[in-house]
């Protein structure tokens, strides 16, 4: 997984050192530099020339705004298609970015108190804000590795208060080939790659996620990235969440995290990066925004 920084000292060792930021979650190994949040369209406005083809629409371009950053991780500003103005609003990240650790292999969190803080970006990754959890909503590492918080403000206050839309779920699975952005709040840098493909097992130390996103060679994501929303830059919906990387070729071992088929074949592959598909929280989520596993369709662990 990707290490959950230790701190401003940490941070500083870096850049100090010339490292590039990028994200945070347990085991070093995602990072990904491109600003992760609601994009604006790119407006772009060419003279029309009789006969000619309509020129195709650009790609919204992704941004930091709606982005976090957590103490160690960093994080997104999210709904649902469904959610209401006046809804608590949620922030995403990781399970192993949990203030109280690492859940164990078939331990879920759900409704425990939270007081925990987060620094909102806008579009450009300055913070403009600080929003305050009321509560872990929900939170595992089994099958995925993810947390929801919920806040003490609505998506309202948060869009009145800072200018600041939340970033919408994407509802269906993701394709292989889509080009997008993994966007970091804590490092306040972005990385761009294409989905290279889907993983039927990752398996890392005592966890196993289903399904995950693997990344082209191209998004280096690293410690402090854990957490990050994986954006499409043709949508600007939020894919996936940012999770772990192999980091020394080791399989299966902690930050190396290896490949399992449906036949049981094992590939590590060094220096790729994975993310873990966020479609499946959206059936999860009901009426003023609630984690609710009882929901039809909803397919996340219980506790």
């Amino acid at each position: 997984m990707n290490k959950p920084l230790a701190g401003a000292f940490l941070a500083a060792l870096l850049l100090g050192a010339g490292a590039a930021p990028v994200t945070a979650a347990e085991s070093a190994g995602n990072a990904s530099a491109v600003p992760a949040a609601a994009a604006a369209p790119a407006v772009d406005s060419p003279t029309a020339v009789p006969g000619a083809a309509a020129a195709a629409p650009k790609a919204k371009a992704v941004t930091f705004a709606g982005t976090v950053a957590l103490s160690n991780c960093s994080g997104s500003v999210v709904r649902s298609p469904d959610a209401a103005p006046t809804d608590p609003a949620l922030v995403l990240s990781n399970g192993h970015c949990l203030e109280s650790g690492f859940p164990g292999p078939g331990e879920v969190v759900v409704d425990q108190p939270s007081s925990r803080t987060f620094t909102l970006l806008n579009a450009s990754g300055s913070g403009i804000g600080t929003v305050k959890a009321s509560k872990v909503a929900y939170g595992t590492m089994t099958d995925t590795d993810l947390s929801l918080y919920e806040l003490t403000s609505t998506y309202q206050q948060i869009e009145d208060g800072y200018g600041i839309r939340a970033l919408e779920l994407e509802t269906a699975h993701p394709t292989a080939g889509t080009a997008i952005t993994v966007a970091s709040g804590y490092w306040k840098r972005t990385y761009s790659c294409d989905i290279d493909g889907f993983v039927h097992q990752l398996k890392e130390g005592r966890w196993t996620w289903k399904d995950s996103v693997r990344y082209t060679p191209e998004c280096q994501t690293i410690g402090g990235t854990s957490g990050s929303p994986v954006i499409d830059d043709a949508t600007g919906k939020v894919v996936a969440v940012n999770n772990t990387g192999n980091e020394s070729g080791q399989e299966c071992t902690d930050n190396n995290p290896c490949e399992v088929d449906e036949n049981g074949e094992v590939t590590v592959r060094e220096g790729i990066n994975y993310a873990q598909q966020t479609y499946t929280m959206v059936p999860c989520i009901g009426a003023a925004s609630k984690i609710d596993l009882d929901r039809e369709g909803c397919a996340l662990p219980k506790p």
